[in-house]
């Protein structure tokens, strides 16, 4: 019998930094930028959380000295920095200097694959480590840790409530987001600026205030990814190059779930699930039927986009200026 009380917890675990990075492109995207540099982003959300979490364990004069509030706080604070700090680099490449968007994403994944393994890389040399990796277990402890009853309830605890804070916040996220899209003036603005910057610059809307807010915000909640997959995830393990290609699902998944955050919490975990399902599955001894198996998240990916791009409802479709900079003296 297939363990859906064990698959689901683990899904919902893969899942998160996917659901953190889909919303955070929505965000941007409804602006009408195309951040392909989310990878990066997510990257450097993640490397600047392990920086403000070792600079914090290091200052303290014993492990059971740390600060749960502090051991919080200091990596967050650091994360969205960071992603913060890549936001404004990209807006102010694509939006002030109206920089070619598509460009700009890869150069910024790139860089921010680098940055991070420089500076993992060199936490790893400071601690002397004998193996490829820092661990920052003290501090990794208070993000991964559940309510203290869910043991108790069985198998709705070990589904719904054996998660860190961030699972939970990520959800929250990605429903804010949706009701903030879909329901408030803030939203209609944005969207009016990603649809058509030339109308909504004529409407009295600041087209380059909603780009930058967007994506700087858009980037932030992707860094959260970057930072519960290293502190959540990978129990506080920082390994170089170890976020494989998380950040390109998470923007495939923009896609899937047409331009809706809540949306993206449902489909965030079904990949999840897709990634880990080869684990679940028997194979026996055969290793090829495995590898098969690992092929799944993408060979969904391919077939989603493929059957977005058949859609002919003027909903389902991207944001028209996506993309494209926009010139106000071509009004």
């Amino acid at each position: 019998m297939f363990d859906f009380v064990s698959f689901i917890p683990r899904a919902v675990v893969q899942g998160v930094p996917l659901l953190f990075g889909c919303t955070g492109e929505t965000l941007t995207e409804k602006s009408g930028n195309l951040n392909l540099g989310i990878p990066g982003i997510m990257y450097v959300g993640g490397i600047s959380g392990v920086i403000g979490a070792f600079l914090y364990e290091q200052s303290l004069s014993s492990p059971e000295a740390i600060n749960g509030f502090l051991a919080i706080m200091i990596p967050v604070l650091s994360c969205l920095l960071g992603s913060l700090l890549m936001g404004l680099i990209y807006c102010f490449l694509t939006v002030t200097l109206r920089a070619n968007q598509n460009v700009t994403g890869l150069a910024m994944t790139t860089f921010g694959v680098g940055f991070g393994n420089f500076f993992g890389g060199s936490l790893i040399k400071l601690t002397g480590s004998e193996v490829p990796s820092i661990a920052l277990s003290n501090t990794s402890s208070f993000f991964s840790r559940s309510l203290p009853f869910s043991g108790n309830l069985g198998w709705f605890g070990k589904i719904f409530l054996s998660y860190g804070f961030l699972a939970y916040v990520a959800v929250a996220i990605a429903f804010i987001s949706a009701y903030v899209l879909k329901k408030t003036r803030v939203g209609l603005q944005l969207r009016a600026v990603g649809e058509s910057p030339e109308t909504a610059d004529a409407a009295g809307i600041n087209v380059n205030r909603y780009k930058y807010v967007a994506t700087c915000v858009g980037s932030m909640i992707a860094g959260l990814g970057g930072l519960y997959y290293v502190m959540d995830y990978a129990c506080g393990v920082w390994s170089n190059d170890a976020f494989g290609d998380r950040g390109w699902l998470a923007i495939a998944l923009v896609i899937f779930t047409i331009w809706r955050p809540n949306w993206g919490v449902i489909s965030s975990f079904l990949f999840g699930g897709l990634y880990i399902l080869y684990l679940f599955i028997p194979t026996g001894m055969n290793l090829c039927v495995k590898e098969l198996y690992k092929m799944l998240p993408y060979i969904v990916t391919i077939i989603v986009l493929v059957i977005t791009s058949m859609r002919n409802k003027r909903e389902n479709q991207p944001p028209a200026s996506l993309g494209l900079a926009y010139f106000r003296e071509e009004r």
